[in-house]
């Protein structure tokens, strides 16, 4: 088969492009938080402490939307829980633009992150389970590259949007993906794997989390629910400040956004290289050398300090961190059985977003108290590379195998 198969497969390919849509669009509305918060911080006043809680309000709902959506997708459907996950989060991006004060906006950050951290898992899961074996990983991970797109929106948005017209335009344009819901109601089937196992098998939710505690599963899901905290803890800490980091180093709020940018497009690229590796040399592969040269890429950022030495690293911290990222979406889905993926993925990405909560909120604190950026980066460096050497020593590799029934 091609490497290319699947994207000249016309339902495939329909499938790939209707979820990472609904991908693009929340990756749009996650680095827009970023920007806006920078923002926001001038205009509201904000502390780094205040910063720090904004953000990790986001990821606190989108802890419990992944712990939701995971098991009532093994329940209803995968295309169903999509779609209305894609609802809640556009419908309170839009009215995050109506917010009065810091209180009423961490109100809508919260429901927006139910929507936004329950979409993500349900949707993986959904591309994986309609693939076929040998194009598996390379289309998750092609999903995945859809995040890329959305960073690069946001980032448009922020340089020529934000500085013109105010954060509140940006949280409206947030708002438009909602009816991409209508669309999806046509454009996508649940799998008929899904579909064919649910005519004969219903468990309950507790049975469904003792099945991935149990003894065929515990490893793995001990390995995933390390690797996934890690992973989130180190990405929210650090992309979500950004361009705060970036004007902390002495550069205005419009040279930041821009620097940003160019940062964000290269994880396409990123992207694009771990989909080819992914089939070529595996999983655990991509893995564990995107997510090491992730952490050489952390420490140089927090050690930068020259135009030059900063884009440099950043354009490498983007580069391999969503190359793993993609690896990790692709990973998470093969490693349990049809009855209980969901619930598996959704329960990993839940305790990662653990980890998105406590990383936003010690930056700020960090910053506050005036901690070297270097030695903040220093922790992610540590935290990541924990996250490759639990995949190194604990995950199987799932290439070329099929899905568990």
């Amino acid at each position: 088969m091609s490497k290319l198969e699947v994207l000249r497969n016309p339902k495939q390919r329909k499938l790939l492009f209707s979820a990472g849509m609904s991908w693009l669009f929340d990756a749009m509305e996650v680095g827009m938080i970023s920007f806006i918060v920078a923002a926001l911080a001038k205009e509201w006043s904000l502390s780094p402490g205040q910063v720090g809680v904004l953000t990790s309000v986001n990821s606190i709902g989108m802890a419990l939307g992944a712990l939701l959506a995971g098991a009532l997708a093994d329940r209803f459907g995968r295309k169903a829980i999509l779609m209305w996950t894609l609802l809640i989060f556009t419908i309170a991006s839009g009215l995050s633009a109506l917010a009065t004060g810091f209180a009423v906006l961490c109100a809508l950050r919260l429901v927006a992150g139910i929507g936004l951290g329950g979409e993500l898992p349900v949707a993986s899961t959904l591309v994986s389970e309609s693939m076929p074996t040998a194009e598996r990983g390379r289309a998750v991970v092609l999903l995945e590259s859809f995040w890329a797109g959305g960073w690069i929106v946001s980032a448009l948005i922020a340089n020529f949007v934000i500085p013109e017209y105010g954060w509140r335009i940006a949280f409206a344009i947030g708002a438009l993906p909602a009816f991409y819901a209508l669309y999806l109601r046509r454009a996508i089937q649940d799998p008929p794997r899904y579909k064919n196992h649910t005519k004969l098998h219903k468990i309950t939710f507790r049975e469904k989390v003792a099945t991935v505690w149990s003894a065929p599963h515990r490893r793995t899901t001990l390995m995933l629910w390390i690797l996934w905290f890690t992973v989130i803890f180190s990405y929210y800490g650090m992309f979500l400040w950004l361009p705060s980091v970036v004007m902390a180093k002495g550069f205005t709020l419009v040279k930041s956004f821009q620097y940003v940018l160019i940062m964000t497009i290269a994880q396409l690229p990123g992207y694009f290289t771990a989909a080819y590796f992914i089939e070529r040399y595996g999983r655990k592969f991509v893995l564990v050398v995107y997510l090491t040269l992730t952490a050489i890429s952390a420490i140089a950022f927090g050690l930068a300090t020259t135009e030059a030495t900063i884009l440099a690293a950043g354009i490498c911290l983007s580069f391999f961190n969503l190359g793993a990222w993609g690896g990790l979406y692709a990973y998470s889905p093969e490693l349990y059985p049809t009855s209980v993926r969901s619930t598996g993925v959704g329960l990993a990405t839940s305790v990662g977003r653990i980890g998105g909560v406590i990383a936003p909120f010690m930056v700020g604190m960090l910053v506050q108290r005036a901690v070297p950026i270097s030695l903040i980066f220093t922790i992610f460096f540590v935290t990541i590379l924990i996250g490759a050497a639990a995949v190194l020593f604990w995950g199987r590799e799932t290439k070329g195998q099929e899905l568990a029934e």
